[in-house]
């Protein structure tokens, strides 16, 4: 989300972020459906999730790093089509998808935070605010980074900081990967 507010446009990023909103509120709606108590119940569901999402991390993480020596061009990107939009929605979608950790907290939060006999009405004013705080942290983060000021000092620093980042998310995956393989 952050690359694609830098490189192709403000517009990219925030679709991006709404798609990491729509993310957070699907998982939001497993959590409410009891997604916790079935990770509970039944581990190796929750190992599984954990390992696909660690290798869709691996292979992010893989993709930075390969990208990374190559130049941002801004001026070029930026006249895109609308196209680029959807693409940057699922990217971000898929980003916040792959992260089985989400439903766990959400799934956490629910269960510690709601009532055990809440209304299909109140559960369903919830995922509004899910959205709200997921895609309106995101949002601010794209306009800030598709600023001239923060476009500047990340193309100038680009090769070191997708190189970090892909290691960290590289790390991240592994870990998710590892975890779930230690656990069973």
């Amino acid at each position: 989300m952050a690359q694609r507010s830098v490189s192709i446009s403000r517009s990219d990023g925030i679709s991006a972020a709404l798609g990491m909103g729509v993310g957070g509120v699907i998982f939001a709606l497993l959590g409410l459906a009891g997604l916790h108590a079935v990770f509970v119940a039944i581990p190796w569901v929750y190992a599984i999730l954990k390992i696909f999402g660690g290798f869709y991390l691996l292979f992010l993480a893989y993709k930075i790093w390969k990208g990374s020596s190559q130049p941002l061009y801004v001026q070029e990107v930026m006249v895109r089509s609308g196209r680029s939009w959807r693409s940057s929605f699922l990217l971000g979608l898929a980003a916040q998808l792959s992260n089985p950790k989400t439903a766990i907290v959400y799934g956490s939060i629910f269960a510690a935070m709601l009532p055990h006999q809440i209304s299909f009405t109140s559960n369903m004013l919830i995922l509004p605010f899910v959205f709200m705080i997921e895609a309106g942290w995101y949002i601010i983060v794209a306009i800030a980074l598709s600023s001239t000021a923060p476009r500047k000092a990340y193309t100038k620093s680009k090769l070191w900081i997708d190189r970090v980042a892909s290691g960290v998310m590289g790390l991240l995956g592994l870990k998710l990967i590892t975890s779930a393989t230690s656990a069973q």
